[in-house]
């Protein structure tokens, strides 16, 4: 059985209902709210969480607005529910710090397999550092002690998956990854979602790290089969 207390936030009570009760059925503690004003409420009265599912679209503030609100002082993980063709909602999920996101209507299944994943991999970001301690290849330098990751010398800002994402490829300059290879090391188990996610995750990575996103140098498509670091970009 799992552990962990998770809050749902979503303005229907049959999502908060099926979902709540899928992830009790699991051994979770589920703290449900109805909409955005009640979720920030509860975040407010400093209840710790080990990870937040949001809907984007909810009276008050947005999933979105409580996303930013949230990443802007915790790593918690976090999952946001957007509606079945709201791809801008998916991209400025991902931009504003969550972690994935599911797309409405969405099997339970589904959704506590992301969960599971994302506890997953922050019991890794826990658990203690191997041998290795920095990471440099080319002009990216990542000290995962501090985890900070320095482009050209610059420190950049990265959400905990853009760091994820980018340790991946620079600690393996030159090897190709496929999105589905991508999300299945960031996510620390088999990926069956969405490999749009990935794409997301990419671009937000280079708005950061590259000169020109348009005309990435460090991370680079190889057509028909996913991204590759370039330890030889100036």
């Amino acid at each position: 059985m799992s552990s962990g207390r998770i809050l749902i936030a979503d303005d229907e009570p049959s999502v908060r209902d099926s979902v709540g009760y899928a992830l009790a059925q699991e051994g979770f503690e589920v703290t449900p709210a109805a909409d955005g004003d009640e979720a920030a409420e509860l975040l407010g009265n400093g209840v710790p969480f080990d990870l937040l599912i949001l809907d984007i679209m909810m009276p008050g503030p947005s999933g979105l607005d409580i996303c930013r609100d949230v990443r802007s002082r915790s790593a918690v993980p976090i999952i946001v529910l957007t509606a079945k063709d709201a791809e801008v909602d998916k991209v400025v999920g991902l931009e504003v710090g969550a972690d994935d996101y599911v797309t409405k209507p969405f099997s339970v299944r589904e959704l506590l397999g992301r969960v599971r994943a994302q506890l997953r991999r922050r019991e890794l970001d826990r658990a203690p550092l191997s041998q290795a301690v920095k990471i440099e290849s080319g002009p990216v330098s990542i000290d995962l002690v501090r985890h900070v990751a320095t482009v050209r010398g610059v420190p950049v800002n990265l959400t905990r998956s853009e760091f994820q994402l980018l340790r991946l490829l620079v600690a393996r300059p030159g090897e190709v990854f496929s999105r589905a290879q991508i999300m299945e090391e960031l996510w620390q188990t088999e990926f069956d979602g969405d490999e749009r996610a990935c794409d997301v995750h990419i671009s937000n990575l280079r708005q950061k790290v590259e000169r020109d996103p348009q005309k990435p140098e460090l991370v680079l498509t190889v057509r028909g089969v996913g991204y590759k670091y370039n330890p030889d970009a100036n």
